[in-house]
């Protein structure tokens, strides 16, 4: 379960969680404004109702792959009885719903996805939906905002760093050509022939260097370097059936890391990518 938050209806504190992209909204909260004192047991009241039954295994169906429509199909068969009764958790087990979260201890409850909430939200009040509905898109504009403001700040360092980035790129992430040493030496991890194409030297070379770094060699790889190995690994994958010798791919992706490092380094639409 992620991030918490509260909104304000008609005086009454209303909890919105996040499970997975989707945002839930709390049954019992919205209870309250019917019976404060056991907002549980209007909510179990509204899954008497057959057509309550109906609108969840509908949304189910709709949205749950996993759903148990035999399971549903039993419970909507018995919805409506005087004697049926119907608790959000056992729904929960029953059918495999998703649409609904049951959590206990004192900061519990039962949760449903905003789809489901504004109906029940009807259901208990024409009004207090109304004014639910406005609190919530309330909430989600300013989630925008923040997001929005977030994203056009990194953009501007984007653009500000840009310029000094690729500055040192051209210093620093282009391709030397390997030496005859290096051409001649086999290698056994045919991942080390593209790093020594592209990198200059092996894995455990650079992990010797580097013993406090994190990860790997291609860990702290620049987006450029990242997308010319991508490239570089369908042309070993070819040079391979091809069957040419390591140290003639390896002087031949070497040529092409070069190649194409310089011609990334020098594209402005690159900074699109960041």
């Amino acid at each position: 379960m992620a991030k918490q938050q509260a909104i304000i209806v008609k005086g009454i504190t209303v909890t919105v969680i996040k499970a997975g992209n989707d945002d839930f909204i709390s049954l019992t909260d919205i209870a309250r404004n019917k019976n404060t004192e056991e907002p549980k047991d209007v909510v179990k009241n509204w899954m008497r109702s057959r057509t309550t039954i109906e609108f969840l295994g509908l949304w189910e169906q709709l949205n749950n792959p996993g759903f148990k429509g035999v399971e549903f199909d039993s419970f909507l068969f018995e919805a409506g009885a005087n004697s049926f009764t119907l608790s959000p958790s056992k729904w929960i087990e029953a059918t495999n719903a998703k649409g609904l979260i049951s959590k206990a201890g004192n900061n519990g409850g039962t949760y449903a996805h905003k789809d489901i909430a504004f109906e029940f939200a009807s259901w208990v009040s024409q009004a207090f939906k109304l004014y639910l509905i406005k609190e919530f898109q309330r909430l989600k504009e300013d989630e925008n905002d923040r997001l929005s403001l977030a994203w056009n700040l990194n953009r501007t360092l984007s653009k500000i760093n840009y310029r000094i980035h690729t500055d040192a790129i051209k210093e620093h992430i282009i391709p030397q050509n390997i030496t005859r040493e290096q051409a001649g030496f086999v290698y056994a991890n045919e991942a080390d022939v593209l790093n020594v194409a592209l990198f200059g030297k092996t894995a455990k070379q650079w992990r010797d260097q580097n013993p406090g770094a994190d990860g790997n060699i291609r860990d702290q790889a620049t987006i450029e370097q990242l997308l010319v190995l991508a490239n570089m690994e369908s042309m070993n994958a070819e040079f391979i059936r091809m069957e040419l010798p390591q140290s003639e791919r390896l002087i031949k992706l070497n040529q092409i890391a070069i190649t194409q490092m310089r011609s990334l380094t020098a594209n402005p639409n690159l900074k699109k990518l960041k």
